[in-house]
């Protein structure tokens, strides 16, 4: 294919360096801007995809993760979430095996990393977008573009939009899919022989391993199978160099429709036919993995797509276009989510924002024009790219095939701000043709990178701890009930709940039916023993989503405090009906049976929570002790010895089971237990305590007295163990007034 013309770039005032010192450059700036995040923590998304992925753990068969989506829920179960992404999963489970649980620190640093991979081999994509498949002139590359493909890489690599990407580990499903984007892209233009002329044969090669790199990529994520779009447009207008203003013109002036022999010699026909086929192959496999039910979504998470009216939905549509735009162009104000109430509906065509979508589409109908008619070859190929970049792309997140469950997400847009940058650089191009002092170009251009650079830093820096990240949302986002609710959360996990009940009453009414929030503040009303107003805001949850077992749970918990026993357990029963492998539930069901003393129902709903959940402790512990108090020493260490087993450092197991070992009068085994325990937490009052009363009964005086008073040390109010202690020094003296035997 024959390059674009050699003055393209000549004017723009960019520094001109070999292209292996370019891309190190860019990479290098990639890596700094982005350099602070490495020691943070996981934030907000993480939590779910990492430390609650159960396909991270050695435990999971590696088969598992691919039947399972993105959050480690079957793809089958109608609470999927539908987003299959196995290869993004995989890396996370590399992450977690070669730092030997969750520390975050590695896996930021591999975000990090694969930004600047991404960032340098968008080098390469820029110099074929703006300089034409290379040529050799006496067996050298030449790139007649190679300060605007300088220039487009470095405004890519410091883009402050791509700090949700690479701060937060759940972006990597981003990063991996762009590295699987671009190459896919790159091995299509491989397809072609440079100085590509008509009747020249393509690659079907390339082509097919282009089409199959899509598939890795949509393997992490969906947005990958768009670069198939993306191949096409630039087989279109660069290699077959479609020209619609002569297509219109022929149509126009001579009444008939253009021929299509040019485009069957040069094979595009052919290739299109490839890229159809390998996509719409590649889609149906992946819709037979996930099942056929779409993932469900609520109208918080995105309310213009359940707006009754066409109209409504349609511009409420394009104004998120418009400010997906608008963080392109001044990347200032960033959210971690722009959900519940972040950005109102309009309604009306009273509201101003409609002149955010006229803007749009003005300088989007102004683009188009320029990249389908303009007479200039080079203007209508870097335009129709860039405008193919930035939409193709986007097109899953746009609404107009499925509903996104998001108004605004900045990752979404990590790709398509490649095609900003094109149309940015060029843009600049244009200018440094039009200005006389190219000093003023530089400057400006100079400026740019450093304030992106600037906000790359400050903006990575937010993300390195939810208190920051969530903090900064509500200066960016006040209206958005979410924000506070993640204000509330992190508060209430440090033990500031005065604080948090402020943020949760703030998220609910902005949001009247926010049931989360709800249930977190009724959770913490009911710990502040504030058990009325926790019953009301309890139940209002469970009245607005019936099917919310927590909520259940929680109402239950707090009318077992009220002595209202029967509806307790008809709250627990509910919220087991609707989650029915519920372990928590089932141990506060037991415990409400207990009070009750209906002894065996407590046995067997404690029996069903270690069932669910091998590792609950307190069921396993509650056992054993009702079981103890009821005179059942047998049962009770045979349940003793099994949770043992499955949990061999649990202190207050050992601790319950040495109680039932002494009982039973099997002192050496229940003073190695005792001891085992004091070792895990040696400044717990009970434990010392307990081991006072063995060695007392066992008579080993000394031991006893020494256990007996590091008890007291610990606790000098415990009641039990001042009058054990006082029965002890009885004993010893009346020893000591006999003598020796």
């Amino acid at each position: 294919m024959a390059h674009l013309e050699a003055g393209l770039d000549d004017g723009l005032p960019v520094l001109v360096l070999p292209a292996s010192w370019a891309r190190s450059v860019v990479g290098i700036l990639a890596l700094l801007c982005f350099a602070n995040s490495y020691d943070g923590d996981f934030v907000f998304d993480d939590a779910e995809a990492i430390i609650n992925n159960k396909d991270l753990r050695e435990d999971t068969p590696f088969g598992d993760l691919w039947a399972h989506d993105f959050w480690g829920t079957k793809l089958h179960s109608n609470i999927s979430h539908k987003s299959y992404r196995p290869l993004t999963v995989i890396t996370f489970r590399i992450n977690y095996y070669f730092a030997g649980g969750y520390h975050p620190m590695g896996f930021h640093v591999v975000n990090i990393i694969l930004h600047s991979i991404v960032s340098v081999l968008m080098f390469d994509v820029f110099s074929i977008l703006f300089n034409g498949l290379s040529y050799r002139c006496r067996g050298r590359k030449i790139n007649r573009a190679h300060k605007a493909s300088f220039l487009a890489s470095l405004l890519f690599a410091v883009h402050p939009v791509h700090t949700e990407c690479v701060a937060g580990v759940v972006g990597r499903a981003d990063l991996l899919c762009a590295i699987f984007f671009v190459l896919s892209f790159l091995g299509y233009s491989k397809a072609f022989p440079e100085n590509h002329k008509e009747g020249t044969p393509f690659s079907a090669s390339w082509v097919l391993l282009s089409v199959l790199l899509s598939a890795v990529a949509m393997l992490c994520k969906e947005q990958g199978i768009t670069v198939l779009g993306v191949n096409a447009v630039f087989d279109a207008f660069m290699i077959c160099k479609v020209s619609v203003l002569e297509i219109i013109n022929k149509v126009l002036h001579r009444n008939k429709v253009p021929e299509t022999t040019g485009l069957w010699k040069r094979g595009f026909l052919s290739r299109m036919f490839i890229l159809a086929s390998g996509g719409a192959t590649v889609l149906y496999i992946r819709w037979r993995i996930m099942g056929t039910g779409p993932p469900s979504f609520t109208d918080v998470d995105n309310p213009a797509s359940f707006a009754d009216s066409l109209l409504v939905r349609v511009t409420n549509y394009n104004y998120y276009y418009s400010l997906n735009a608008w963080l392109l162009l001044c990347p200032w104000w960033l959210c971690f989510d722009w959900s519940m109430g972040c950005v109102p509906l309009i309604k009306s065509f009273c509201d101003w924002r409609i002149m955010a979508l006229a803007a749009l589409w003005f300088c989007l109908i102004g683009l188009m024009w320029q990249a389908l008619c303009s007479e200039e070859p080079h203007r209508r190929r870097v335009l129709t790219m860039g405008l193919g970049f930035l939409a193709i792309p986007f097109l899953p997140a746009s609404n107009l095939f499925f509903r996104v469950g998001f108004v605004i997400a900045e990752r979404v847009i990590y790709l398509p701000s490649a095609g900003y940058c094109i149309l940015f650089t060029y843009g600049c191009i244009m200018l440094s043709k039009q200005v006389r002092s190219k000093k003023l170009v530089a400057a400006a251009i100079i400026g740019l990178l450093s304030i992106n650079v600037m906000r790359c830093i400050v903006r990575s820096n937010q993300w390195r701890s939810e208190e920051q990240l969530f903090r900064n949302a509500l200066t960016v986002c006040p209206l958005n009930a979410k924000v506070h609710y993640n204000v509330g959360k992190n508060l209430a996990d440090k033990g500031n709940q005065t604080a948090a009940i402020k943020y949760y009453r703030e998220a609910v009414r902005l949001n009247s039916k926010y049931v989360h929030a709800m249930n977190n503040l009724g959770n913490i009303l009911k710990e502040r023993n504030e058990l009325q107003e926790a019953e009301e805001v309890l139940s209002l949850a469970v009245q607005i989503q019936p099917d919310f077992a927590a909520a259940w749970m929680n109402l239950g918990i707090v009318q077992n405090s009220l002595k209202r026993f029967d509806e307790a357990e008809k709250s627990y029963w509910t919220a087991i009906k609707h989650r029915k492998k519920y372990p928590d539930c089932y141990y506060n069901l037991g415990r409400l049976y207990a009070d009750l003393n209906r002894h065996l129902d407590a046995l067997n709903a404690w029996r069903n929570a270690t069932v669910l959940k091998p590792e609950h402790s307190l069921a396993w512990n509650n056992m054993i002790i009702l079981l103890d108090n009821t005179g059942n020493l047998v049962q009770a260490e045979a349940v003793g010895r099994e949770a043992l087993e499955l949990l061999p450092n649990d202190h207050s197991l050992m601790f319950s089971l040495a109680n039932v070992l002494g009982k039973s009068q099997k002192y050496k085994e229940s003073e190695a237990l005792f001891l085992k325990a004091i070792k895990v937490k040696p400044n717990t009052s009970s434990y010392h305590g307990n081991l006072a009363v063995l060695y007392h009964r066992w008579g080993n005086l000394d031991s006893a007295k020494k256990h007996y008073e590091i008890s007291l040390k610990l606790d000098p109010s415990a009641p039990g163990t001042k009058e054990n202690y006082s029965l002890l020094r009885r004993k010893i003296e009346q020893l000591q007034k006999k003598g020796p035997v």
